[in-house]
């Protein structure tokens, strides 16, 4: 959470305000996305991102909670993800405890279905969130079909009906982002429900506006250097082609190393493992790292 108040959600209907908003967390999102954003907070849908890993689909859900000043909730999707671990589970063992206290004391047991043995998952905190939730549905193709369908009630409604408690709406309806790395395809019912936008890796203007943005002393010779070097990468047949996040530890590390002494060419090749992350793809760039970074 910020230490200043973030804008209203009223306020953050107009693209150049959000669009501020996200470059002073240092987040800058291309027209598209931007435009995507917007619409899902104006018309209260979620929002479904796809994309390449490390294009800042999963970032851009933490941003918002700052700026909207909500609470960040995340829910990890994996496979054989159930409905118990992502809304509530009671809490068995501290229910048995109860009823052997109350035994072991001669006395009535309590309710065992009380909140207070209620263990919230993260889709019933961002219901019962107090001053509204961002909640991030992370990978959601990693989860299986049948949770898929689950979700569907719930971001339809932003309500869970307990049995034993009865139905809780949210009183605040989370802004939720969804996001998919295209493992499987996912079914049309979800992406009715949301509004969709794939993220593509950034253009060279704006991933010097990035690198300039985390990377603490860069200077812009070095930071056109390391742009350039990156587009030409990504235009290899590589197995896995790097993402920002890659670009912007590759920054720190060269940086890193030109301040230990060495020329930008050592400093772009010995910092390789923080840009590219298999074998393959590694060999092929040391066959053309003087071609593509330059001689010492």
């Amino acid at each position: 959470m910020t230490d200043r108040p973030g804008p209203a959600m009223d306020d953050l209907l107009d693209e150049e305000r959000l669009a501020a908003a996200l470059r002073r967390e240092g987040y800058f999102a291309d027209e598209g996305l931007l435009t995507a954003v917007h619409l899902a907070l104006r018309l209260g849908r979620p929002l479904l991102l796809e994309g390449e890993p490390g294009v800042g689909k999963t970032e851009i859900a933490s941003v918002l909670s700052r700026v909207l000043d909500r609470e960040p909730i995340r829910l990890q999707c994996f496979e054989g993800l159930d409905s118990g671990q992502a809304l509530y589970e009671w809490d068995y063992p501290k229910q048995l405890l109860k009823v052997r206290a109350a035994e072991a004391n001669g006395q009535d047991i309590a309710d065992l279905y009380a909140e207070e043995f209620l263990l919230r998952r993260p889709l019933l905190r961002a219901v019962g969130s107090e001053r509204g939730a961002v909640l991030l549905i992370d990978e959601i193709d990693r989860a299986d079909s049948e949770f898929e369908a689950f979700l569907l009630e719930f971001l339809s409604d932003f309500q869970i009906t307990i049995p034993e408690l009865g139905t809780l709406r949210a009183r605040r309806p989370p802004v939720v982002v969804l996001t998919s790395n295209r493992t499987r395809e996912l079914h049309d019912a979800l992406k009715r429900r949301c509004l969709y936008h794939w993220i593509a890796f950034p253009d060279a203007e704006r991933e010097r506006a990035i690198l300039r943005a985390h990377v603490p002393g860069l200077e812009e010779e070095a930071a056109d250097r390391l742009v350039r070097a990156v587009q030409e990468v990504r235009t290899l047949p590589l197995l896995k082609r790097p993402g920002i996040a890659e670009s912007v530890d590759w920054a720190r590390g060269a940086v890193a190393l030109v301040d230990d002494g060495r020329t930008w060419p050592q400093a772009l090749r010995r910092a390789l493992g923080l840009l590219i992350k298999d074998e393959e793809d590694t060999r092929l760039l040391q066959e053309r790292a003087s071609e593509m970074f330059g001689h010492d």
